[in-house]
């Protein structure tokens, strides 16, 4: 097995620049006549799927706790989407009553959710017992159980529907247990990936028409992560949140974002040796 550094330049020499070319989903408005929810969507990835689809034509339900983004962002989507219909609402997706209420009322408001993107979710996290207890639970609680209430939320509509697509964002980091102020983010973002995934196996059980992907994205640079230092293959925003739509549309069960040189990254993760993946972190 190659080391990580042996990967990385192997990674560096042959991998191609992402598939970001969104005309083929926009010159035929692929989405015309059906509804997009997407969570956390003031900003980051929320925010760019939103105006990615958009121009594909989708009408947009988008939620976050900062409504005062959500509105700017709203006015921006319809100035270059008009024929679109955009709803905003706030949610803090801790407050799980207000998950059900608010997925159930946009769902009354469309009619019908074609998809829902649970996206929201934080990039905090501490080293195991330094004392930051509350940061690790707010982090693993947000991540996974705030996610579970949406996917909860999520199916119940799917399910009555007997249709729909859901998208669960994860992380790159979910493939393996990474160290320092890594260990809980990337716990919570496995956690939150292997619900997905048995999700996807309940509707193969059920034959349900229910779709589920499990997205992985690499590094994107968003506000999340403004301060951090320069990563390994991170991409801007503009490039990482096009790169997720065309994997979206696409509807797999996972994908890696973008999907080199992530795919290739994933296998590497899955079987070297910790001490090697540490470099990653």
């Amino acid at each position: 097995m190659q080391t990580l550094p042996e990967l990385l330049q192997q990674v560096q020499t042959t991998m191609t620049p992402p598939n970001t070319d969104l005309s083929p989903f926009i010159d035929n408005q692929v989405g015309k006549g059906k509804t997009i929810l997407i969570t956390g969507a003031s900003s980051g990835l929320g925010a760019g799927m939103a105006t990615h689809f958009a121009r594909m034509g989708y009408n947009l339900a988008i939620c976050a706790r900062r409504t005062e983004r959500l509105e700017q962002l709203k006015a921006n989507l319809l100035a270059d989407n008009p024929t679109i219909k955009v709803s905003v609402k706030a949610l803090d997706v801790t407050d799980y009553t207000q998950v059900f209420k608010v997925f159930h009322e946009f769902a009354q408001e469309f009619g019908k959710l074609d998809r829902i993107i649970i996206n929201a979710g934080v990039g905090e996290g501490r080293r195991i017992g330094k004392g930051n207890f509350e940061i690790n639970r707010k982090t693993a609680e947000i991540n996974f159980i705030s996610g579970l209430a949406q996917c909860e939320a999520a199916m119940e509509i799917f399910r009555a529907q007997n249709s729909g697509h859901l998208v669960v964002i994860s992380s790159m980091s979910a493939f393996r247990g990474l160290p320092k102020h890594m260990s809980v983010y990337a716990a919570s973002k496995s956690a939150i990936a292997q619900l997905a995934e048995g999700i996807r196996a309940d509707m193969l059980l059920s034959e349900l028409p229910i779709k589920v992907s499990t997205i992985y994205p690499g590094y994107i640079r968003t506000e999340i992560n403004e301060g951090a230092k320069p990563l390994p293959f991170e991409v801007s925003e503009e490039i990482g949140t096009k790169a997720l739509a065309i994997a979206i549309e696409g509807e797999p069960d996972e994908a890696c974002v973008p999907e080199q040189p992530w795919t290739m990254m994933s296998d590497w993760m899955k079987n070297a040796p910790l001490t090697w993946v540490n470099g990653l972190a």
